[in-house]
């Protein structure tokens, strides 16, 4: 009775399967979208594999090395201080992974709930909390960071006691505290369309409270936004986080990132000797790691909506 979307004939012929396992054999026809998947499935098995030996030998220096180009014992070449650079790319994606899933899961949480509570209280409380939306939205993005750097970093640093891991706790807050305000707006119109179904005036008749709508009747139809969204968030954190490093507001040295990595790359190409490899590699992992992400949130899309052609 919860279910508000109608479901195309293609998906009537198997009524026995449950609406995830249609949208799983939906995803699953979608081959794009399955080849990213699995591609990023390597991606983080490779670097949660190798993380022992990336993270203690990620600002390993040897002089002697000192940007050479790639060879077949070394695949990436060396930086300018003679560190291993698939170390550093493997490393610093995994920093870049993780504020990126960080930052998208504070922004889907804090996004579905203020949508969800704007669109039930309705009246007044409404308006002023998505007035409020409004007015962030006006704010650029990157002064707000900064503030949240300055005003919590040195807190943080004396709680945790490791300033780099402050840093990119502090980092993944900062950009999830922005990019919720899309998430916000998208809840919001989905419950007020939802709220006027006839199975949410039946749940009010009944009797039953406005936070167990919420559980039991609206997030269950909220699903498939959340996750497609959620999905569509992780490449935009990560670029955002990548755009912020590169501008050297973000992850402090010497811990790499890609941005940060694309950043000493780009100052190593010159007229009279480029370094090219410092500059292709971070970038090919954040291209098409970036790409990847965004077909599989495609795939998603795809799959949790039932009126959409194959």
């Amino acid at each position: 009775m919860s279910e508000a979307i109608a479901i195309p004939a293609a998906d009537l012929a198997n009524d026995g399967q449950s609406p995830a396992s249609r949208a799983w054999r939906r995803f699953l026809s979608n081959r794009v979208a399955v080849v990213s998947g699995l591609f990023l499935g390597l991606l983080v098995l490779s670097m949660l594999a190798a993380l022992p030996l990336t993270a203690s030998r990620y600002d390993a220096q040897r002089l002697e090395l000192n940007r050479r180009p790639p060879a077949w014992s070394n695949p990436a070449g060396h930086d300018g201080l003679g560190r291993d650079l698939l170390v550093r790319c493997l490393f610093g994606g995994t920093i870049s992974l993780s504020v990126g899933l960080g930052a998208a899961l504070l922004s889907v949480t804090v996004g579905v709930m203020w949508g969800a509570i704007a669109a039930l209280a309705g009246g007044r409380v409404d308006g002023a909390m998505m007035r409020l939306v409004d007015i962030l939205y006006g704010l650029p993005y990157i002064l707000l960071v900064i503030l949240l750097k300055v005003a919590f970093e040195q807190p943080l640093t004396r709680l945790i006691g490791d300033k780099q891991v402050a840093n990119v706790v502090i980092l993944f807050v900062a950009i999830g505290s922005v990019s919720w305000l899309t998430m916000a707006r998208v809840i919001r119109g989905q419950v007020l369309s939802l709220r006027e179904m006839a199975f949410i005036e039946a749940a009010r008749a009944a009797g039953i409270g406005p936070v167990r709508i919420l559980s039991r009747h609206l997030l269950p139809n909220l699903i498939g936004p959340i996750v497609v969204y959620a999905t569509l968030t992780v490449p935009q954190a990560i670029l955002q986080e990548s755009f912020l490093s590169f501008l050297g507001i973000g992850v402090a040295p010497p811990v790499p990132t890609w941005g940060s990595l694309a950043a000493e790359g780009v100052a190593a190409i010159n007229t009279v000797e480029s370094f090219w490899w410092m500059l292709l590699h971070p970038c090919l992992f954040l291209g098409m790691t970036l790409l990847a992400l965004n077909f599989v949130g495609d795939g998603l899309r795809d799959a949790f909506d039932p009126r959409g052609s194959r």
